[in-house]
């Protein structure tokens, strides 16, 4: 009976902390919580710090810790490095923060869209939903199976990698592309 007892307790045991880990999914290593901001969860995260930089150069760190909602496309450190050699450090220039802010408000959206809404969307614009961002860039979305990508208007796709991390003011798909508008 004690060993019944003690395999339960450490099933239930299990069973929480897998329950916590779902609430709480980890980006870059450091888990994200649904009841802090966009910008308090990413500057957390070892592969976004590129990410948080840019948001910091661009002057944008307020309005992503507003109330929202937004949906944020987050590329990885990784999505920034695979750009021509140069144009991350190019964009975080003073003299060229009117276009790393287009950039960056590229990958917003001015709504929460969890990976079930995009994949309802699409469906029912029939496989390609367009997909408009407060930068004043359209996207499309589609997807295949349970994977999400996004298309840039030079036709760049991004694949998201980890979708539905909750934040109190929206939610974070994290992308392996940066997505750029035509310019």
């Amino acid at each position: 009976m004690r060993k019944f007892t003690a395999l339960v307790a450490g099933a239930l045991a299990l069973s929480a902390a897998t329950l916590a880990y779902a609430g709480n999914p980890m980006v870059g290593g450091a888990p994200m919580y649904a009841d802090k901001n966009i910008v308090e969860n990413a500057v957390n995260s070892k592969d976004h710090t590129t990410l948080v930089a840019a948001v910091k150069a661009a002057g944008l760190v307020e309005t992503l810790q507003g109330g929202g909602p937004f949906t944020v496309l987050a590329p990885t450190n990784e999505a920034f490095a695979a750009l021509p050699a140069g144009t991350v450090e190019m964009l975080l220039k003073p003299e060229n923060k009117d276009k790393l802010t287009k950039i960056l408000t590229c990958h917003v959206v001015a709504a929460k869209a969890m990976s079930g809404d995009i994949m309802k969307m699409v469906d029912d614009d029939k496989g390609a939903h367009p997909v408009k961002t407060v930068g004043g860039c359209t996207w499309t979305a589609k997807y295949k199976g349970d994977k999400i990508t996004i298309e840039d208007e030079n036709g760049n796709v991004a694949n998201v990698t980890i979708a539905n991390v909750e934040q109190s003011n929206g939610v974070i798909h994290v992308i392996d592309k940066v997505l750029l508008p035509k310019m």
